[in-house]
């Protein structure tokens, strides 16, 4: 049975409106996705001093639905905190092509994203970005908790939009 709004009259239409959640299944994934988010924990340096605070009570990254797991195959986003040296990028990339998709990368701290002040080092990846997809950068050195929790929020808005317009947001 197919409903035809254009023979529904318009105060009726808009009663149903108000008592009907209209949505597409792509969206209510993205919704369900986005506010059970599973970081896997990559803390390489200072910065994972950092995203262990967010975790802990005063920042109590639980209640937004995100839970910290320790196995590539039950997360959905790795969360690469500190200094990637080029002997640990090999290790970063099996991690990541074992996480299940749809996944996604936060990469944390001026050292994941850029280098930071290692960045002359011959040993030092220029940005984790070089290795894995990065959707979401947050810069800092090291970024407060409260910078992550930031970023995990604009991770799930990219997550929601993406579904609902249908385009990938590089």
């Amino acid at each position: 049975m197919e409903l035809n709004l254009a023979s529904i009259p318009k105060e009726e239409l808009e009663e149903i409106k108000q008592s009907v959640f209209l949505t597409t299944l792509e969206e209510l994934k993205a919704w369900a996705r986005s506010n059970s988010l599973w970081p896997l924990t990559f803390g390489l340096a200072c910065c994972a001093i950092e995203m262990m605070g967010v975790g802990a009570s005063h920042y109590d990254l639980d209640r937004f639905g995100s839970f910290f797991r320790t196995s590539p195959r039950q997360s959905d986003v790795m969360i690469v905190s500190g200094t990637v040296t080029k002997k640990m990028g090999p290790v970063l990339k099996r991690l990541y092509d074992q996480m299940p998709e749809p996944k996604w990368v936060i990469a944390m701290g001026s050292c994941a994203t850029a280098g930071g002040p290692y960045i002359k080092s011959y040993a030092v990846v220029k940005g984790v970005d070089q290795i894995v997809p990065v959707d979401v950068y947050i810069p800092g050195c090291p970024p407060n908790p409260a910078a992550l929790i930031y970023g995990i929020n604009k991770l799930k808005e990219k997550i929601r939009y993406e579904a609902k317009t249908g385009k990938k947001v590089i």
